[in-house]
Parts: C-alpha cells; structure tokens; sequence
C-alpha cells in the first residue's frame, strides 16, 4: 500500500544557455501522517524546488507524486488549484500575510475559494490562534504584531483547511535564535497534535536537528543524516 506522501523517481530539469541543468535526479520519498521531515542542503541544491513541486506549486520532469492517493499533476489548472487548497498548507520565510486585514480574517482567507468562512472555520480559527497563544490579537493588523507573532498566524492560515500536507519553507529565516526556537516548537507540536505530514526546508542545523527525520539534498538526491 503506497504511503500518504509517496515520490518515486522525481527528477526536475532546467534548460539554460549552456545545456539542461539537473536539479532533481530520480529522487524518492515515503511518509506518513505524523511524520516530520526536515530537509537541508547548500544553496542551490534543489530544496525549494522540491517542496514547490510536492506543493503542486511546479511540475517535475519525471516521476511521480503521490498524496492521499492523488496525483496532483494529473488534473486540471482548477483541479489543482482545489487540491493546494485542501491539502497542502504553506508555510513560507515571509509570512505573505494582507495588511488591510485582521489576524482573524487573514487565518480564514484560504476557506474562501470554497464555501467561504462559515461559523464552523471561524469558530476553528480562532481555536487555532489561542492554541497558538494569539487569542488576545485576533483584532489586530500584522503591522502591530510581532514578526514572530505574525509568522504564528502564518501557521494557524496553512492549519486552517485541515491539510494533509504541510510544507514549511526557511520558515524561522527572518526570526533572531529565541523566536526561531519558539516558531520551530509550534511546528512540531501542532504537527503531533493533529496528525499532519510536515516537510520543513531550512539552512539551520539547529532547527533541522529537532526533527525526527533529517536529511540532506545533494547531487539530486536525499541522504539520511
């Protein structure tokens, strides 16, 4: 039985001036629900790309993706754009959030593609923000937040639709050591709590040395560490 993230053979060319540039090279990955991955590598090595394509963000040149059962690069431009939607939570660097918009409206932006914010997922947002400890700034804009508060309300947006999967990209980039630590925590305890696939690109050890399950991406491939 395949498991909830499977990834067979994935490889992601690039053509340049000077020929194609592999990025990727038949690379496999297995996970499932519960299972935290933090994946780290030297500049350029591919770790960005590769949480975009699992993101259904960009398509792979060959191989397979497999998430709960779906490949997502078999359906349509709407197909996929409902798939991200449901499953995929993204965590980036920045934390993208709207600065016209409350900490409550921005954790709901990403229910209004489908029924729109109901009484059910504004009653799970604002469970969300006080598991997160922002229950005191629902109301408020990010511009009067912290960047480590602001990035909390990032992980109660990508939490918000229930993903299966949820992919974190240089999320404690911008934040000093104490904040970073903190951010690093939440992930992994909310990852535990309710029973996410959790893939976290980073260039910190420390941070990728908290995981569970550390590899590395060189020459295409990921290595065990």
């Amino acid at each position: 039985m395949p498991a909830t993230l499977d990834v067979r053979q994935l490889s992601k060319d690039y053509v340049t001036a000077n020929g194609t540039l592999s990025i990727l090279r038949g690379l496999d990955l297995a996970m499932e629900r519960g299972e935290a991955l933090a994946i780290t590598g030297p500049s350029g090595s591919g770790k960005s790309t590769l949480l975009y394509i699992l993101g259904a963000l960009d398509s792979p040149t060959s191989g397979t993706v497999s998430l709960g059962g779906h490949n997502p690069f078999t359906f349509n431009a709407a197909q996929q754009a409902e798939f991200r939607n449901h499953q995929i939570g993204f965590i980036f660097q920045d934390h993208h959030l709207l600065p016209q918009c409350t900490v409550l409206e921005n954790v709901l932006i990403p229910t209004l593609p489908g029924a729109g914010a109901t009484a059910a997922t504004e009653s799970r947002a604002r469970e969300l923000l006080q598991r997160v400890g922002l229950d005191q700034r629902m109301s408020h804009r990010p511009a009067q937040l912290s960047g480590g508060e602001r990035q909390r309300v990032a992980v109660c947006r990508a939490l918000i639709n229930q993903p299966t999967l949820l992919l974190a990209d240089e999320p404690t980039g911008n934040l000093d050591r104490a904040t970073a630590e903190s951010v690093g925590s939440l992930l992994l305890e909310l990852n535990r709590e309710f029973n996410t696939l959790l893939v976290c690109v980073t260039h910190s050890n420390e941070l990728a040395d908290r995981f569970p399950k550390h590899c590395e991406l060189r020459e295409g491939h990921l290595e065990q560490r």
